[in-house]
């Protein structure tokens, strides 16, 4: 079967597979391919020997009327109409099983930017352009952008995903097999477009264990000037968990809530996150990413239930970059004590557009 896989990758010039979805994805596309071109290659077989056998006697020749049979109609709808489905009953269950990240995925906040790639990690640094993961383990990516419609695109994952202006889109993966892997942007996103490249490192757990404790470290060892010491070309200001501490206190957010279970003007951010709340009205929804960030956008829209005389926070919308908001948003999910992970949100997640 590997034999078979490599023989049918080379022949299809498909780049280097470093995951089981990239492996399976390819099964497909090889089994679309192979049933096409035989189609195809029946198909002109068959109009080949009819020119030849079928040809035109003499001018006054002319072709019978041919009533075909309902078996005849049958075969030639019916067979196609199954090969047909059979496409969708293979693909469908990958497509929904790509849109269903596991749970215990590790978090990835991607941001497009003409013309880079910008990576955020809960709890560690960030970086531009380079992506580091570790090998064997899913990584679940939330990816929005700053400015125009980019496309996150990794061939040797067979994974391609959207980075919208206005909301967070994701997918999630789990790379396999160590090694570094190109980034491409693909959708059309201005005259840098062809140079919005960047590298998916895959590397083996340990060593990314390590690293990421390196990154941790380094990440709190700033110059006087405010320059990250000891990180190699990456643009660290702390893990988003601290930046989300530090604009949350900006933006005044510590006047109306509190992080340890005090009630106050708004409700408490202490085991927030995953936790079923209760609204106005009696409807109950999950505190996941997308009702954190509609509650900072549009807080008068899903209030709390026992909140509602007091629902004064103002709307953040155009006030709070879409990055600010995530690292908000992480900050909130750091104050989980033993509060039930929410199920990973499977649509579009709202974020604000802003000229930041």
């Amino acid at each position: 079967m590997n034999l078979l896989n490599e023989l049918l990758r080379k022949l299809l010039f498909l780049p280097a597979q470093a995951s089981q979805w990239a492996r399976e994805l390819d099964y497909l596309h090889y089994f679309v391919f192979v049933t096409s071109m035989l189609g195809a290659w029946t198909t002109l077989a068959t109009a080949t020997i009819f020119v030849f056998r079928y040809q035109r006697k003499h001018a006054q020749q002319t072709t019978p009327i041919v009533d075909p049979k309902p078996i005849h109609e049958a075969v030639f709808i019916g067979l196609p109409l199954v090969l047909f489905l059979s496409y969708f009953a293979i693909g469908y269950p990958q497509y929904v099983r790509l849109q269903t990240p596991p749970k215990g995925a590790m978090d990835v906040y991607v941001q497009g930017k003409k013309w880079m790639w910008k990576f955020a990690y809960p709890g560690g640094p960030n970086s531009t352009d380079v992506l580091r993961v570790p090998a064997g383990r899913p990584v679940r990516l939330l990816l929005t952008s700053r400015d125009v419609i980019h496309s996150f695109y990794v061939p040797a994952l067979r994974m391609k995903q959207d980075a919208l202006p206005g909301r967070y889109t994701q997918t999630w993966f789990n790379a396999d097999v160590p090694g570094r892997y190109p980034i491409f942007c693909a959708e059309y996103c201005g005259l840098g477009h062809s140079a919005m490249l960047g590298e998916l490192v895959v590397m083996p757990a340990a060593e990314w264990d390590a690293w990421m404790e390196q990154q941790r470290r380094g990440s709190q060892l700033l110059a006087q000037d405010g320059r990250p010491v000891g990180i190699e070309n990456e643009d660290l200001r702390g893990s988003l968990v601290e930046q989300g501490r530090r604009i949350a206190a900006v933006q005044g957010c510590f006047k109306c809530h509190t992080v340890d279970g005090t009630q106050h003007i708004g409700p408490t951010w202490l085991d927030l996150f995953g936790r079923s709340v209760k609204l106005e009205g009696g409807k109950t929804i999950v505190a996941d990413e997308a009702y954190l960030t509609r509650s900072m956008m549009e807080p008068n829209a899903e209030v709390v239930a026992g909140y509602k005389d007091k629902a004064v926070m103002p709307t953040y919308q155009g006030k709070l970059a879409a990055p600010d908001a995530a690292a908000i948003t992480e900050f909130i999910k750091s104050l989980r004590t033993d509060a039930p992970t929410a199920e990973p949100q499977k649509g579009p997640i709202y974020v604000p557009v802003t000229g930041k």
